[in-house]
């Protein structure tokens, strides 16, 4: 679990790494870990806590390196090389950018491009290719989509990906400039298949025009919205799309592991947890025994504390700003309701996709448009992850630690 402070004091940095504060000053002397002059009228010093939990690491793995890779797995340390992503001290950047800054200055496509190669600049390259190829295929698509109107936004792209994916013979080509050009056909496609017609148009005009035909201020909300949610590091679905990256799979195969990763209730799928949340706090015309309902009967409440920032989630907060700025000032004093409830019995932040949910319905977006938004949007950080992956060479392939019965001993022949 991250630590809230940055900066440990002497006996806490000791007690973390299980040795006596002249071993620790021994560290420090040889650069291991850094010290600072502690603020106020001291002469102590404080000890940078992110050098404390990397050195406690390196002292996990030689001593356990199986217990070491299990930690790495769970919330733990490191686990592969990425210039992607970084969150520390509460914040989140990308590729050295802070995010909050890039959902309020640019546009979704630029933030595509940027993740993707790196410049911002190459957005009008990849979103305005010619994609006659598969254009026609995409026509015919759409026509059967629009027979299973009642089929959710998300099932009718994980619907679409492999069927499209197969006549897209560009899709095999994994260098990082034909994979960028892949990704922008495959936002294109999803974008229309969310709308149900095939569109030019940007990406956040044509989700305001499908999930909010007549609320045009709804655009930027859902610009900020896919933004912040393009890539969270290596959380599950990232992860797998990187796996199946590894085989040397088409971005059309990545983003549908993303896409089923993403539906699971401990990650994407928790919108719709949320969902009900909010309609149990309608029903029962009261946040506070909404929250304090759940907590009797032994439920978490969705929506609530992340581990990387116990200060809170700033993607919430700016997303939860948007919804309070909104016409809809009932469901915006819920929200408001909810977040204060929450914080006085649990002492936990909103999350994204709390606050995803809160805007959603503060925009009077169809249901289910949370999981749209933060799918469409993660959809941006699986295909970086991708072609970074593409382009290590590398197999993910770790071993797993045998805990079953032992072998059958060999019978004499």
């Amino acid at each position: 679990m991250p630590i809230a402070t940055k900066y440990l004091t002497a006996q806490q940095a000791a007690a973390r790494l299980g040795v006596t504060t002249e071993t620790l000053y021994a560290y420090v002397s040889r650069g291991l870990i850094k010290s600072e002059r502690a603020p106020g009228k001291t002469r102590s010093r404080q000890y940078l806590v992110e050098d404390v939990e990397r050195l406690k690491e390196r002292q996990e793995l030689r001593s356990d390196p199986q217990a070491s890779t299990r930690r790495s797995l769970n919330w733990g340390g490191p686990l592969l090389e990425s210039a992607i992503t970084y969150i520390d001290s509460g914040s989140l950047y990308y590729r050295g950018k802070n995010v909050i800054n890039l959902a309020q200055h640019w546009s979704v496509e630029q933030v595509a491009a940027f993740l993707w190669t790196g410049d911002p600049e190459r957005e009008a390259n990849l979103f305005r290719q010619d994609a006659t190829d598969i254009s026609g295929k995409v026509g015919k698509l759409l026509k059967i989509l629009s027979k299973e109107s009642d089929q959710p936004p998300i099932e009718r792209c994980q619907i679409s990906l492999p069927w499209i994916g197969a006549c897209d013979p560009a899709a095999y080509d994994l260098r990082p400039a034909s994979a960028a050009m892949t990704g922008a056909r495959i936002l294109k496609l999803l974008a229309s298949v969310i709308s149900g017609a095939q569109q030019s148009h940007s990406l956040d005009r044509i989700l305001q025009s499908a999930l909010a035909p007549r609320r045009p201020a709804a655009r930027r909300p859902i610009q900020m919205a896919l933004i912040l949610c393009a890539d969270h590091e290596l959380n599950v679905s990232a992860f797998t799309a990187r796996c199946v990256a590894s085989a040397s799979s088409t971005l059309y195969d990545v983003v549908a592991a993303g896409f089923a990763a993403m539906r699971g209730r401990k990650h994407g799928g928790m919108t719709l947890r949320v969902e009900a949340l909010f309609d149990e706090a309608i029903l029962a015309r009261s946040a506070a025994a909404t929250i304090e309902s759940r907590l009797r009967r032994g439920e978490p409440v969705p929506g609530f504390g992340h581990p990387l920032y116990p200060e809170g989630d700033p993607r919430g907060r700016l997303l939860l700003s948007l919804a309070y700025g909104t016409s809809d000032k009932g469901l915006a004093e819920l929200s408001r309701e909810l977040c204060r409830a929450a914080f006085e019995m649990t002492g936990e932040h909103p999350t994204i996709d709390f606050a995803l949910v809160a805007l959603s319905r503060a925009l009077s977006l169809p249901p289910r448009s949370a999981i749209t938004l933060f799918a469409l949007g993660r959809t941006i950080g699986w295909i970086a992850h991708a072609i970074e992956q593409y382009e290590s060479g590398q197999l993910i392939r770790p071993r797993a630690r045998y805990i079953g019965p032992p072998p059958e001993a060999e019978s004499d022949p």
